[in-house]
């Protein structure tokens, strides 16, 4: 486990109070075949994971985060003491005192299978070739991304999650969890998220897509064995993508139309660049060093087809009828892409379903990306909703204790 302590006593970082300090990833190397919906089967696949906090005697206290599009494992803490590091994806959530307390829970956060961190993937080597994945990496569902880390469950001992929880697309993971594992969970917290796709939102991975396809050196998904990169295609779906993040106000103040380069002066030849223009080109540049095409190709495609009622007459009532866990649902005032209208879709079917639900909706100007965010409201009752559960998983290690004394 992490020595935390020791960590935030060393670090400098102004947040070292609260910050679980320096972590390591870990990994696992799976023997047991995967059979993934498409009827294809990984004889075995690396998982790489991170963990947070201790994982109490009898195993109850264990929180499985399922990570968005372009998240991976690394979602808290450090890997250096280098002040200049930036933390985990959801630093701001998880740690010491936070709203996922680590002081409470023993947090596992794995990168899906397919992605490119670490985890088996289409930049890994094929054991049936001993090439490169690459395009013909299998397609995959969320289901496949579940029993990956049902499997990794087994490997952990955790037999029962306190709770599974996702922003975004993990969101769909969890619920894809609730109703293939019921007895596996007994809280879910979906944030961001949605049940389907709306078609804009196909429309938009769409158009990501083909920027990449469209790059020369994706070379038809062999651009590893080409020894190129089709970083111009993947940057541009990741200013298409990551635009739709972002919310109208949010823009406006931080960007307007502040000008970056150039001037609006008659006589003055110099190209105008918006601020807007620059902040998008950067995070574009910065996700193609760090990212791969085909694993963007991989789950944008899963995420079109991801229907969680599809299997149930197309009826989410239907669907839900299975779950036997509690759920926290969770959306974004500003969010355009996951609306609020799609959780309060989830939440009626739950209603509908007679199971039990909390529902949260953060009036805010940071649109989707505000799963990721500090807002107070938000992190403070997410916070209360986890620590009822911790009481939870408490009282019943009392109770259990009192009768083995009795």
């Amino acid at each position: 486990m992490h020595k935390n302590k020791m960590n935030q006593q060393s670090s400098s970082r102004p947040d070292a109070e609260n910050s679980i300090g320096i972590v390591t990833a870990k990994s696992v190397d799976i023997t047991d075949p995967l059979t993934l919906a498409c009827g294809q089967v990984l004889s075995e696949y690396h998982l790489v994971y991170e963990t947070y906090g201790e994982l109490n005697s009898d195993k109850t206290n264990g929180i499985l985060i399922c990570h968005a599009l372009s998240g991976n494992h690394h979602a808290a803490g450090y890997y250096t003491d280098d002040t200049n590091e930036k933390p985990g994806w959801w630093h701001n959530c998880i740690g010491p005192g936070k709203a996922i307390d680590t002081n409470k829970f023993f947090v596992v956060v794995p990168n899906n299978i397919g992605g490119c961190h670490g985890t088996t993937g289409p930049s890994s080597i094929n054991p049936d070739t001993g090439k490169i994945w690459g395009p013909d990496f299998p397609p995959l569902r969320f289901r496949d991304w579940v029993d990956s880390q049902v499997q990794l469950s087994d490997h952990l001992g955790i037999q029962t999650w306190a709770a599974i929880a996702g922003g975004s697309l993990g969101g769909m993971q969890a619920m894809r969890w609730s109703l293939e594992y019921p007895d596996r969970l007994k809280h879910c917290l979906v944030i961001a998220s949605a049940m389907n796709l709306s078609p804009q939102n196909i429309a938009f991975n769409e158009m990501a897509r083909q920027a990449i396809l469209a790059d020369p050196d994706y070379c038809e998904g062999r651009y590893l064995e080409e020894g190129k990169a089709p970083t111009t295609g993947l940057a541009l779906a990741r200013m298409i993508g990551h635009v739709t993040y972002l919310s109208q106000s949010q823009l406006d103040e931080r960007f307007g139309r502040d000008l970056s380069a150039g001037s609006f002066e008659r006589g003055n030849d110099n190209p105008v660049q918006f601020e807007i223009e620059s902040y998008l080109k950067y995070k574009g540049d910065q996700f193609a060093e760090d990212f791969d095409a085909n694993t963007y190709m991989v789950i944008t495609r899963m995420l079109d087809v991801f229907d969680l009622a599809r299997e149930y007459n197309d009826d989410p009532v239907e669907a839900f009828s299975k779950a036997t866990c509690r759920y926290f649902v969770a959306s974004f005032s500003t969010d355009w892409r996951f609306s609020p209208i799609r959780s309060e879709e989830i939440v009626s079917a739950l209603i509908g379903a007679n199971k039990d639900v909390s529902y949260l909706n953060i009036e805010t100007d940071r649109g989707h990306d505000g799963f990721l965010s500090d807002i107070p409201r938000y992190t403070k009752d997410l916070g209360l909703y986890l620590d009822n559960i911790s009481k939870e998983i408490f009282a019943k290690q009392v109770n259990a204790g009192s009768e083995d004394a009795s």
